[in-house]
Order: C-alpha cells, then sequence, then structure tokens
C-alpha cells in the first residue's frame, strides 16, 4: 500500500511559513517558488520540500537578502551542484552574510545608544 504524501493549502502554507497569501502568489509568479503541485481544479498544494524551501527564503528575506540576490539563489539552486555553481551559490550568501554583520553591529551600536539614552533619563529622575 502506497501513502499519499501530505500536502498544505495555500492558507496552511502560509500560516505555517510566516508569510501572506500574496507573498507566496507573488514568490511564485517570480520564480522563487516553483514546482508547486496543483489539485483536481487547480488550487496548489504545498510539501513538506516547499515548506523548507519557504523557510529558506524566509531566512534570506528577514535578513534583508535583495530579492534580485533571492532569485538568483533560487536560480542556482535549480541548475545543479556544479562546481562553479556551488562555489557562485558560496560567494552570494557570503556576501549577504557579510552585510547581516554589518546591519548587525550598527544595530548593536545603535542600542547602545538607546541604553545611554535610558540612564540619562533616569539619572534625571533620580533612578538608578
Amino acid at each position: 500500500m502506497t501513502t499519499t504524501p501530505q500536502t498544505l493549502t495555500p492558507a496552511e502554507a502560509a500560516e505555517r511559513s510566516g508569510f501572506s497569501l500574496d507573498t507566496l502568489r507573488y514568490y511564485e509568479r517570480i520564480g522563487l517558488l516553483t514546482g508547486i503541485a496543483r489539485a483536481a481544479g487547480g488550487h496548489r498544494r504545498f510539501t513538506d520540500d516547499d515548506l523548507a524551501w519557504l523557510g529558506v527564503l524566509r531566512c534570506l528575506r528577514d535578513t534583508g537578502m535583495p530579492i534580485a540576490d533571492m532569485r538568483r539563489y533560487a536560480s542556482l539552486g535549480r541548475a545543479g551542484n556544479s562546481p562553479e555553481n556551488l562555489a557562485e551559490r558560496i560567494q552570494l550568501l557570503e556576501r549577504h552574510d557579510a552585510a547581516v554583520a554589518e546591519q548587525i553591529a550598527l544595530l548593536r551600536s545603535q542600542r547602545q545608544h538607546l541604553h545611554e539614552k535610558i540612564a540619562f533619563y533616569r539619572k534625571e529622575l533620580g533612578q538608578k
């Protein structure tokens, strides 16, 4: 006996991934989501693999990767694992990681500034 893999509706995939339905449709339209299965009637059905990929996209988006770079990364992923392809993926992710590190450093600096302002105002109120 074979079992049919469990699939999710777009609404369920949106809930699990944290993306809106509009974002899922947009990502499919621009090629970030490809090969989404269709049920009878043409309704999209998302697999566990689709959800795993959405997790990657969530990480890239939440860390500020530009859509063009996300599209390039997705394209490279679909193109296979040649040494050149893997090297380009590494380069793309390393470049993004460096940008994330810069953003973290900036946020830490800004957070320190906030702490200094809070301390100043507490001192003004006679608090510690």
